[in-house]
């Protein structure tokens, strides 16, 4: 049997684990998931892709996590951040679509190894931020966006504002799915999305019920905060496996 893509029974194998691991993390500390998977996928296929899956796939755990978490969304910080995004992901698409593989995987290791720098920084925004910074961090976000990776400068932004736990996991994903809804259309215009896309999202869609919902019942003793510590650095890794793919 022939396998979206094109994949090999072994890379379809590492993916499922890929997307089961970050839907963990995404379930315990909120965001991580498309940055995980999108790295991932990367090592073993074009990541392109796998971006369309994850847009799906964010979509849809979007709805498994709304009931928890609709009273902590700040709305206004929600709707800033999507009119920047109205800008940025064309912009970002209209990039991404014209380069080749490599090259889409040195970008992508790029800018994972530069927002996984800043997120371990620990830097600190102490004057009030409103509507201009809110919009100027949504234009970027959508930037990224076209390779599905949004949430790493959100995270980054509101981490460094001191965003309460609770406001930081429900606004980031009242946010994400706004910006599927507006991603998904463009994406299919611009081929990322296609009929393969549907079939590996509805084949992922269990592995990331099931880490989801281990994730969001806390298992583990870490702090969620400690938690995105780990993710990043386990991004940070992929990154520099990526860019040392591309060199040799």
């Amino acid at each position: 049997m022939e396998l979206p893509f094109a994949m090999s029974y072994g890379a379809a194998g590492f993916i499922a684990v890929a997307c089961l691991i970050a839907a963990f993390v995404r379930g315990y500390s909120g965001f991580g998931f498309s940055a995980l998977v999108v790295s991932s996928s990367a090592l073993v296929m074009n990541p392109l892709h796998i971006v369309g899956v994850v847009m799906v796939c964010e979509f849809v755990m979007t709805f498994q996590q709304w009931r928890g978490v609709k009273a902590d969304v700040d709305w206004r910080r929600v709707l800033a951040l999507m009119i920047g995004a109205g800008v940025g992901l064309p912009l970002g698409l209209w990039g991404i679509t014209r380069v080749g593989v490599d090259a889409t995987r040195a970008v992508i290791a790029v800018y994972v190894l530069f927002m996984c720098i800043v997120m371990s920084m620990g830097w600190r925004i102490l004057r009030p931020q409103a509507f201009p910074q809110h919009l100027g961090v949504g234009i970027f976000a959508g930037f990224a966006n076209s390779v599905g990776m949004a949430g790493l400068p959100v995270a980054s932004y509101f981490t460094a504002q001191g965003v309460s736990a609770s406001v930081f996991r429900g606004t980031l994903i009242a946010y994400f799915a706004a910006l599927d809804l507006l991603s998904l259309p463009l994406m299919w215009a611009n081929g990322i999305i296609v009929w393969d896309t549907l079939r590996v999202a509805v084949a992922a869609l269990p592995l990331m019920w099931i880490g989801i919902r281990a994730g969001g019942r806390h298992f583990l003793a870490t702090d969620p905060q400690d938690f995105r510590k780990f993710a990043i650095g386990l991004l940070a890794i992929l990154a520099v496996i990526n860019l040392v793919k591309v060199v040799l």
